[in-house]
This record gives C-alpha cells, sequence and structure tokens, in this order.
C-alpha cells in the first residue's frame, strides 16, 4: 500500500508521518499541567531555596523562572515580582514559627516553659534551616513585619504572659515583663543563629545552657536593680 503524499512548503511527509505526529502530540496533550495552586506552590519552594542560598538581592526572577521551568510573566502573573514572592516567603515562615513557639508553651513549671520555648526555637532552626536563614536576614521589602527583630518581639510577646505571673507571685513589677521578654528571646534567638552553623554542642545541651543562664539569672532577680558604676543615667 501506497502512503499518501502531502506538500507543505514545499517538504513532501507521508500520512505515516502525520501519523506520527500525531501520537507524539497526543502524548503531549496528556501530560498534566500543574492548577494555579500547584503553580504557585512550586515558585514559593524555589523561591525559598534560593533566598536563603543567595539573599533577595542575589536572587533574580530569571533565575526563579528558570529553575522551576517556567517564563517570566508566570512568576509575575502570581505574585506581581520578585518582592512579592518575597513577601509570602517571609509571611510563613514567621507563621511557622510562631506556631511552634506558642504551641510548645504549654502549662508547667516556669523553668520547664523556658526550656520549652528554647527547644522551639532550635527545632525551628533545625528543621527550617532555609527557613530561618531567611528571616535573620533584614528584609528590603518595604513592610512592617518581615525583618529580624519584628520576629523577635512578636515571640517575646508570646512570653510576656508567663513573666508577668512569674513577676507578681515574685513581687516584683509586672510591668517590666516586657522588656525581660524580649532579653530572653533576644538571647535564644542570637544563640541560636550562632548554632545554626557551628552545630556543636547537641540541641539538647544548648537548650540546657541557654535555661540554665536565663533560669538562675531569673532566680537570683533582684526587685529593684541598682547600677554600681559611676554612671547612673
Amino acid at each position: 500500500m501506497i502512503d499518501h503524499v502531502a506538500i507543505d512548503n514545499g517538504r513532501k511527509s507521508s500520512s505515516t508521518d502525520r501519523d506520527r505526529s500525531s501520537s507524539s502530540g497526543g502524548r503531549r496533550a496528556r501530560r498534566v499541567r500543574m492548577t494555579g495552586k500547584e503553580r504557585r506552590e512550586q515558585l514559593l519552594d524555589v523561591g525559598r531555596t534560593l533566598f536563603a542560598e543567595r539573599g533577595f538581592e542575589g536572587t533574580s526572577v530569571e533565575e526563579i523562572a528558570a529553575k522551576a521551568g517556567v517564563s517570566k510573566p508566570v512568576v509575575y502573573e502570581h505574585f506581581g515580582g520578585k518582592e512579592g514572592l518575597y513577601a509570602v516567603v517571609v509571611d510563613r515562615e514567621m507563621r511557622q514559627l510562631l506556631d511552634m513557639v506558642t504551641g510548645a508553651l504549654t502549662a508547667g513549671h516556669p523553668r520547664e516553659l523556658l526550656e520549652q520555648a528554647a527547644f522551639a526555637l532550635l527545632d525551628y532552626i533545625d528543621e527550617y534551616t532555609d527557613g530561618f536563614r531567611i528571616l535573620v536576614r533584614d528584609s528590603p521589602v518595604a513592610q512592617s513585619t518581615g525583618t529580624f527583630a519584628s520576629l523577635i518581639s512578636d515571640i517575646a510577646t508570646q512570653v510576656e504572659d508567663i513573666l508577668g505571673l512569674e513577676f507578681k507571685a515574685r513581687g516584683f513589677d509586672a510591668k517590666l515583663a516586657p522588656l525581660y521578654a524580649q532579653a530572653l528571646v533576644g538571647m535564644v534567638a542570637l544563640t541560636g543563629q550562632w548554632w545554626l552553623d557551628v552545630r556543636k554542642p547537641k540541641k539538647a545541651e544548648v537548650a540546657a545552657h541557654l535555661v540554665n543562664l536565663a533560669w538562675h539569672g531569673l532566680d537570683g532577680l533582684e526587685p529593684k536593680p541598682r547600677l554600681v558604676g559611676h554612671r547612673k543615667s
């Protein structure tokens, strides 16, 4: 049997060729396309990895698109640009860490609560390393949240009430609880930032030493501390 021959722009193609082409096209058509939600999640994952490795300034929309296997307009369509993608990544990491801290603070002795808070932050650093690397960078996006300082403030707010109750029980001024909450959380967070790179000693040992300093500092706390140096203001 002789295949029918068709002329297309001077090129001869047989019906067999067309059948192969149709079959190949059919296979391509059957490939599963990502939904809008799936594509958005993929771009967030890609952006999160690149921002952690290179920072905001070191990451381009071109790189994000290339790694995701899409064109630049797709990134703009979902997030309006690199800034929008970065803002969503930061917001997600902030909520993840805050959820871990608040979820860890269960009822117990105040010293145990300090342990829970320390472990929550160290667990986040251990399990969400890329996210923490992003959070500890100064955010270039103009927004009220998304900086390391604002993160510390948000977490400190979660432990203010705990310290406030402890202060009242000891006869201290509960109004000072926010100050001490900032100091304690800042100590743990900065130590965690250092531990992220060295990874020594082990997590439990780091938590034990942090709580040792915090608890025994609180245990010997003076109701009205005084300066001993020559400067008084």
